[in-house]
């Protein structure tokens, strides 16, 4: 496991701030159906998308990466619409991610045993 900060600089579309990726569990959620959760009983959020080109993927935001903080609030402990809120709150154009990254070997390990 490797702690990475990552820094996402919304894209403005119109109205809209675009962060380019999707979130995936919450203490709301049943674990079981996330496949990031290592041992599925992890409620944590994690990334589910990423989208090709988006300021996510610019920033190094990867699938899979589970989010700790957002720009200081603490993510472990959130339902899915609570993560879904803090991500994207308007008057915010910079959101400062700290995200825990399996290894590459591990993941890989992981996909080969499914």
């Amino acid at each position: 496991m490797s702690l990475q900060r990552i820094e996402i600089h919304k894209l403005r579309q119109g109205d809209n701030l675009i962060l380019g990726f999707s979130i995936g569990g919450g203490i709301d959620q049943d674990p079981a159906q996330n496949p990031f959760s290592e041992d599925k009983t992890d409620k944590g959020i994690y990334v589910t998308r990423v989208t090709e080109g988006g300021p996510a993927e610019v920033a190094g935001l990867q699938i899979g990466d589970k989010i700790m903080q957002v720009n200081g609030w603490d993510m472990t402990m959130v339902t899915h619409d609570q993560a879904r809120k803090r991500l994207t709150k308007r008057n915010e154009e910079v959101v400062r991610l700290l995200v825990t990254r399996q290894s590459l070997q591990k993941a890989v390990q992981q996909s080969m045993m499914s």
